[in-house]
């Protein structure tokens, strides 16, 4: 017999990859501080992909707290360059200056995903993307943030792959899916093993 199903995430882009494969799901955002989580994790010097992990495991906890018996699925990303770990900008010079940091070098996405039930982590895994953005000039940079207005301020990155800013883009390593955030491959693949979809 299958478990419920639970995305503990609010974004419409992991959405999407779940209905796209066809998984039976229902979906509900955490309600945890993300930057208290990260904090004292990167104060303590802990890698990207620890604190994708944590970030991924509180959802899912949080959420598992209020459904009992559900199978609820986490996922968080972190964005590094170099020793350098990114936030979501606060404002549009904070998406400027992100982009500029950017500008002809290669950046790592973390993504992380996990499966929780009744606040126990049964399984977690991390995937990872290099994005190599061309070198962009500041004159590009403040027309491409006017063009895609406030949706800079919606991911880590400052750019959406999906959209606009995959004109960001030299060349990338990595599949779409742990672009997006929710490594997909590895989750269906925990799935079939825990007998909760077709295998």
């Amino acid at each position: 017999m299958t478990s419920t199903l639970i995305l503990a995430s609010a974004s419409p882009f992991r959405r999407q990859l779940m209905q796209n494969a066809g998984l039976a799901f229902s979906h509900e955002a955490a309600r945890i501080d993300e930057r208290a989580i990260e904090a004292p994790l990167e104060a303590a010097g802990r890698s990207p992909d620890e604190v994708a992990v944590a970030l991924a495991i509180a959802k899912a906890t949080d959420v598992s707290s209020r459904h009992p018996g559900a199978l609820v699925i986490g996922s968080d990303q972190t964005l590094s360059l170099g020793s350098r770990v990114y936030h979501k900008p606060r404002d549009m010079a904070e998406a400027a200056e992100h982009l500029k940091s950017f500008s002809g070098r290669t950046h790592r996405l973390n993504s992380a995903v996990c499966l929780v039930r009744d606040g126990n982590l049964l399984w977690y895994d991390v995937a990872h993307a290099e994005l190599g953005v061309r070198v962009l000039t500041d004159d590009f940079i403040a027309r491409h943030l006017s063009r895609v207005g406030e949706r800079a301020l919606s991911s880590v990155g400052a750019y959406q792959l999906e959209g606009e800013g995959i004109q960001l883009f030299s060349g990338i390593q990595g599949d779409y899916f742990t672009i997006l955030g929710l490594p997909m491959l590895p989750l269906l693949n925990k799935l079939r093993e825990l007998g909760e979809i077709d295998a």
